[in-house]
């Protein structure tokens, strides 16, 4: 019993708004990945923590405490640098798929270390599991193997791999204690700092769809997590994005793969706005692939060559990721990354060319003509969710096949009875139910809205 005593003192001591010391906080992260403190009582602290927060000595401390709780990744030397990208996750936000081989061709090594889905925002290694034979979790020398061989990776932590986020993580999405600062940097930088990396680039989203809804809070959240990462040894640098519409044209788990591979394969043209403080990048593209999602892997990736020396300017590390990814290199990067964690890549590619994969899609029409002015990224994740694409309980099972894609975007002309967008449903029973949902996201006005910044701000 002392231990649950002694625990339910910091609990009283923290809901209070007291400090606690390191030394508390690294006793009871090593107590609870023990198995020592019951979920029901970490759940508690976990609220404690939501309403009072933690200065940035008890962030710093939690931070730390969940990456030695378990082993750290350990890499030979090697010219190419260590480095990775993390999203605070929106709906539709598939960047990591393309970004991770379009790094590696680019001559970085990428242990890419990602989560599952939290809320309505998808996670990465969901969209991963929709891909026949592929494997996401890795035992740690398989993980530093495939970084040697094939340049890049991307998997969930290892069980003996900050194991202390990984109970965190699955308490907090059922908890309502996502949207805290300290526990959202504490968790992304526990894995990253595990990674031993030499740079790292955040993409910390805003809006309807995301954990911090103004700008100021991610601005907030963006600043708290460049400083510890840059304060660990890390060269980390983050861009605040918006997230009220959702990214790209798909969204859902396997919807999102498809999109991620036509990325890869799309033929792009345009010109670059490099002149743009946002670095925003205006395209002309094929018809239903995204003018957001290429330009922010383009983007993330600039960043990364500018923080590791590999290029001197923004503007000229753009032209170098977009060239590279043009190149197609990347897309055969990706094939030969899946096959390394265990795709069936005939069975993939033959899934790839089927136009859908759920039992039943049905299309949402525009009532009215004019220019869709809003697209709410919220309703959506929700609605995508409830179909069996996100988890409402650690136990949910997650239909991989459910979703939504060619989503009509702001700013964007439809006619009546245009095509807003298709949802993939599991059965037909839902299919009323869904199109009543999915047309409360979308507003068509007379007037075409002003754009949006998809990145607002740098923060270095």
């Amino acid at each position: 019993m002392g231990i649950v005593v002694n625990f339910l003192a910091l609990i009283e001591a923290k809901r209070a708004g007291q400090t606690l010391a390191p030394e508390q906080i690294q006793e009871f992260i090593g107590k609870f990945t023990a198995g020592k403190i019951p979920d029901y009582q970490m759940a508690a602290m976990l609220m404690a923590i939501y309403f009072r927060g933690l200065n940035t000595a008890e962030t710093t401390a939690l931070t730390l405490a969940m990456r030695d709780s378990g082993d750290v990744l350990k890499f030979p030397k090697d010219k190419r640098p260590l480095a990775d990208k993390h999203s605070t996750g929106g709906v539709g936000d598939k960047v990591s798929l393309p970004l991770a081989p379009l790094l590696a061709c680019l001559g970085f090594r990428v242990p890419m270390i990602s989560g599952r889905g939290l809320g309505i925002t998808g996670g990465t290694l969901d969209k991963l599991d929709s891909i026949p034979g592929f494997k996401t979790l890795l035992p740690a020398k398989r993980i530093t193997q495939i970084v040697q061989q094939v340049g890049c990776v991307i998997c969930g932590q290892t069980e003996r791999m900050v194991p202390a986020d990984k109970k965190l993580y699955a308490l907090r999405d059922v908890t309502g204690t996502v949207p805290s600062i300290p526990l959202i940097t504490a968790s992304i930088l526990s894995k990253k700092l595990a990674e031993s990396l030499d740079a790292l680039i955040l993409d910390v989203k805003f809006g309807s769809a995301a954990f911090m809804q103004t700008k100021t809070d991610a601005r907030k959240l963006a600043q708290a997590m460049v400083a510890l990462g840059n304060q660990c040894g890390v060269n980390t640098r983050a861009i605040l994005t918006d997230m009220n519409t959702p990214l790209g044209r798909a969204a859902g788990n396997w919807l999102e793969v498809k999109e991620s591979v036509a990325c890869l394969e799309a033929h792009w043209v345009g010109t670059r706005s490099t002149a743009s403080p946002s670095g925003r990048i205006v395209w002309d593209a094929v018809e239903h692939i995204p003018t957001d999602l290429r330009p922010l892997v383009i983007e993330s990736a600039a960043h990364l060559l500018v923080q590791t020396r590999k290029a001197k300017s923004l503007a000229a590390a753009r032209e170098q990721a977009e060239d590279c990814l043009n190149s197609g290199a990347p897309r055969r990067k990706w094939d030969e990354m899946i096959v390394a964690q265990g795709a069936d890549l005939a069975a993939f590619n033959r899934r790839l060319a089927r136009d859908h994969t759920a039992p039943v899609v049905v299309e949402l029409k525009a009532t009215q003509s004019g220019f869709v002015s809003k697209c709410d990224a919220r309703l959506i994740g929700e609605l995508i969710r409830d179909l069996g694409g996100g988890r409402l309980t650690k136990e949910s099972r997650i239909n991989y096949d459910v979703g939504m894609d060619r989503l009509a975007k702001p700013g964007e002309r439809v006619s009546k009875g245009a095509t807003l967008a298709r949802i993939h449903l599991g059965n037909k029973s839902e299919a009323a139910n869904a199109l009543a949902r999915a047309r409360l996201a979308f507003v068509i006005s007379a007037r075409k809205p002003c754009p949006s910044k998809l990145i607002s701000e740098v923060v270095d």
